[in-house]
């Protein structure tokens, strides 16, 4: 229990291993999920898979990260875009070849995670240094804000509202409040959109026609080599969006987390594997939710608990579901602009702590290509399969900066550490 378990001081941080009363580490549970919910769901909706799998194997996921990184790296694991483009460019295969090749994607990142346990902290920073790390955080929040200033502008003035209300409640008044502002504004949001007529009528008729109970769809997956070609080059984004994310729950928590890389990676490729062995998505953890911490500064791995048990409870109820899905665009433009801004300047902070030299042009030419490719959204279609900003930005990173690096050195040039000389 932190203190009471009730009061917080301006500034006061609520740490990993820490919680608040249950009331309101449940009430900062739902903020979680309101923060995942839409990205969660879209990707099942962009693939075929159903909604209600996706949130079980999303809620299993997050309690099973939780176990395995033994509470000391407080995520959410939501499901991964970087899925929809191999499994949109599958659309002639089954749902069970699809499901095929999320398990076998999980499969590999589990190999990936026990290679880095087994090796060190020193692959890893070998593979992913702070320049690379901190560029792809960079690359996921900022290629992100493209989805949040097309659904602000869909409904201004409800986007503004939440937004004035998220950034008030964050800044201005003391205490818990200032805690759970993304799960205040967004409320409020919601209540004017509802007062306005901004939320989608056949939305709302879904709520009415949906059942209280309803057990998930369950389905087994098929190994098909189609499929599993087209879904192996998303282990590389998976590796990339979970270091970076370790790194910048790192940086927002103030802990050297270098250590739980490799259970993290194990942990999301078993929740990934077993999504694909029975019906949902693949899993990431989940950059919105680092957001919502930076913003609340409360850490606790807890209020994850509590946001993977509801996930697990609105996937046996349908109705729950549809009310959730009903939050306007308006109201996740508003919460999202702020969200995905903060996720960027995270990749920043970890630039400063580590004192990465841009005089270096290695660094500085490695981070330009890539943050161009990501916030571009450069797209590629390689033999049928499309290729998006974040993962091309994610690769060129991750794969440009060693390979300039001995370029560099061939050529008899310097190549600087982390921090400048002098």
């Amino acid at each position: 229990m932190h203190g009471d378990g009730r009061r917080l001081h301006d500034g006061e941080v609520v740490a990993p291993d820490e919680r608040l009363s249950w009331p309101l580490t449940a009430g900062l549970g739902v903020q979680h999920v309101a923060a995942m919910f839409s990205a969660t769901v879209l990707v099942p909706t962009a693939t075929g898979f159903p909604v209600t799998s996706t949130l079980l194997f999303s809620g299993l996921g997050t309690l099973l990260f939780l176990v395995v990184t033994r509470n000391r790296v407080p995520a959410y694991l939501g499901s991964s875009f970087a899925f929809i483009a191999p499994l949109t460019a599958a659309s002639g295969e089954t749902a069970a070849a699809k499901l095929g090749g999320v398990l076998v994607a999980g499969l590999l990142l589990i190999g990936v995670g026990i290679a880095v346990k087994a090796l060190g902290v020193r692959l890893l920073e070998s593979v992913m240094p702070p320049v690379v790390t901190g560029a792809v955080v960079l690359v996921i929040g900022l290629a992100l804000v493209d989805s949040a200033t097309v659904e602000f502008g869909a409904q201004p003035l409800i986007g503004v509202v939440t937004l004035a209300l998220v950034l008030g409640c964050t800044l201005v008044p003391r205490g818990l409040l200032s805690r759970v502002s993304i799960l205040v504004g967004m409320v409020a949001g919601w209540l004017l959109a509802a007062l306005t007529g901004g939320i989608d009528p056949v939305k709302l008729d879904r709520v009415g026609a949906a059942a209280w109970v309803g057990l998930p769809q369950l389905q087994s997956p098929e190994l098909r080599p189609s499929v599993i070609l087209l879904v192996i080059p998303v282990v590389l984004v998976l590796v990339a969006e979970n270091v970076g994310h370790v790194k910048a729950v790192a940086a927002v928590t103030g802990r050297n987390l270098d250590g739980n890389v490799g259970d993290a990676l194990i942990a999301n490729g078993l929740a990934t594997a077993l999504a694909g062995s029975g019906g949902g998505s693949g899993t990431t953890t989940y950059a919105e939710n680092i957001g919502v911490m930076a913003i609340s500064r409360v850490y606790s791995t807890a209020t994850y608990l509590v946001a993977g048990l509801i996930a697990v409870l609105l996937s046996l109820s349908p109705k729950f579901g549809a009310v959730i899905d009903t939050v306007p665009p308006g109201v996740l433009g508003g919460a999202s602009l702020l969200l995905y801004g903060m996720i960027g300047l995270v990749g920043v902070r970890i630039w400063q702590r580590d004192g990465v030299d841009f005089t270096d042009p290695v660094n500085l030419a490695v981070v330009a290509v890539a943050v161009a490719a990501g916030v571009g959204d450069l797209t590629i279609t390689l033999g049928g399969m499309t290729i998006g900003g974040i993962a091309w930005g994610s690769i060129a990173v991750v794969a440009g900066h060693p390979l300039l690096r001995w370029l560099r050195r061939l050529g008899g040039g310097r190549v600087s550490g982390s921090r400048p000389p002098g």
